[in-house]
């Protein structure tokens, strides 16, 4: 490694073991810059390994592109994973990635990211230089035109089409930056098409083994609400908005494994695709980091052997704050199928109508704040204060005493939540944990994992769960996605 601090990174001696190996634990940990060929590649490339006398570590690909490396055409660093090691945790290059994830800086200055993060624009700078080895500002147009490689080599999208969906508003500026970066024009990169116009775009979207694909699925089919999500053993759908123009989605697993999921987009305008994915990464928790969460996690005699039991869990995330947020509060003191009954009613009386694609039957849209801080939400089986925390929740929203920022600190989004009628701990920090996929998230009240981390005695109280998972910091939240996972499979069990 060089041009960054390499005290949170894989030693030299680590990267050659995984380099040699193709250890695809560390994909997008690390990124291999080979200086005969000035070309970089992820650890799981399959070329023939290059002398370790010619390689340079890098621990991320805009600092390798910073240095005048372009990627790989073989293993194709726009399918790499993202760092979880910048991708939890509230450290400032954290909070900045997470923003940058977003696309702050697709419409804003840098002054104004690091304003967002009470910080200067040249201590921002610095710190990310030091840890990523390329500034903000670099690592946003790598990610652009990153994506914008992947769309040309997966898609039918035209090279005008490519451009806006990569954030470039000029076709001349994304062309001189794209053949900047790979040494090639973009029309290089165009292949045979996977699909044809009016048909769904197809994009590959890798992880980092092992990956519990069939759980996630399960978690969210226990959720999902008809007419807007369809969950079954193979893959998950759903129709989101703008009501005047809704878009459609499915995901599954890649066809051919290659640690991937398979993401098919319908009648999502190009401008709206690197979100859209961005959200699909974070809500199928796509950048986790196995090894690092077991190695923590491991450690606990209370956790050990469902580590083992159940290899590769994620935490499965929300598509819209919002919606979450109106779920976890039909869902406090309910059981899961009550509570998703409950949101049903909700979504048939106020979703918004669409003509769904086909026979999906996905014809609906979820109720926005506005239309939801004055539904009445009478004779729908919903109590009468969780129908006031409801409407205190869309008007909160309004009003911006409360968001769903994704670079808020953990202890600054629970603080704001709780001072809302009928929202506690257990319900901020659920929220937390599925919407800002804060890692450390831990609703420590939660009946059923008190009951699974003393499965031989009482239930522990709150405080005891809370001093017990001291130590789980800071994958506190993968911890109840294990908890509640065996207490599943207890359950089912004993309807045997």
């Amino acid at each position: 490694m060089n041009t960054h601090d390499a005290s949170l990174t894989p030693s030299i001696a680590a990267c050659e073991i995984a380099r040699l190996s193709r250890d695809a634990r560390f994909d997008g940990v690390f990124f291999t810059a080979v200086l005969t060929t000035r070309i970089y590649c992820r650890p799981v490339c399959p070329a023939r390994a290059p002398k370790a006398s010619n390689v340079v570590y890098y621990p991320s690909a805009a600092a390798a592109q910073a240095q005048g490396f372009r990627p790989c055409l073989r293993c194709r660093p726009e399918l790499a994973p993202g760092n979880q090691l910048w991708l939890q945790g509230e450290h400032l290059v954290t909070r900045a990635l997470k923003l940058i994830n977003e696309g702050f800086l697709a419409d804003n200055s840098l002054e104004a990211l690091a304003l967002r993060l009470n910080v200067g624009a040249r201590q921002l700078r610095r710190v990310f230089v030091k840890y990523l080895g390329a500034p903000p500002m670099a690592v946003h147009a790598t990610q652009r035109l990153l994506f914008a490689k992947q769309l040309l080599t997966e898609t039918h999208l035209s090279i005008t089409e490519v451009a806006l969906a990569s954030g470039f508003g000029s076709v001349r500026r994304f062309n001189s930056a794209f053949a900047e970066a790979n040494h090639a024009e973009p029309r290089a990169f165009r292949r045979s098409p996977k699909t044809r116009a009016g048909t769904a775009l197809v994009l590959r979207l890798g992880y980092r083994p092992p990956y519990d694909f069939n759980t996630v699925l399960g978690f969210l089919q226990q959720r999902a609400l008809p007419g807007i999500e369809q969950v079954d053993a193979f893959s998950y759908q759903r129709v989101f908005g703008p009501a005047q123009s809704p878009g459609w989605l499915r995901v599954s697993a890649w066809p051919a494994g290659q640690h991937s999921l398979q993401l098919e987009l319908l009648n999502v305008a190009p401008a709206h695709m690197l979100p859209v994915v961005t959200r699909i990464r974070r809500m199928f928790d796509l950048d986790a980091d196995p090894q690092a969460i077991a190695h923590t996690l491991g450690a606990s005699p209370q956790l050990v052997p469902l580590i083992e039991r159940y290899p590769g869990l994620r935490l499965p995330g929300g598509w819209d704050g919002f919606e979450v947020a109106v779920r976890a509060v039909l869902g406090q003191q309910v059981s899961v199928a009550a509570a998703r009954t409950l949101a049903s009613r909700l979504v048939q009386r106020y979703g918004t109508p669409i003509e769904a694609p086909g026979t999906s039957g996905l014809d609906r849209l979820f109720p926005d704040a506005q239309q939801l801080a004055v539904a009445n939400l009478d004779q729908m089986g919903i109590t009468q204060a969780r129908i006031n925390t409801l409407h205190g929740i869309a008007q909160a929203l309004i009003e911006g005493r409360v968001d769903f920022g994704m670079e808020q600190a953990l202890d600054t989004f629970v603080q704001r939540w709780v001072q809302l009628p009928g929202i506690g701990e257990w319900t901020a920090h659920y929220i937390a944990m599925r919407v800002l996929k804060h890692p450390d998230a831990f609703p420590a009240a939660d009946l059923i994992l008190r009951r699974e981390a003393n499965p031989d005695g009482p239930p522990l109280s709150t405080k005891a769960m809370q001093t017990l998972a001291e130590s789980w910091r800071p994958w506190r939240a993968y911890s109840v996605l294990y908890l509640w996972r065996a207490a599943t499979d207890a359950a089912a069990l004993k309807r045997i």
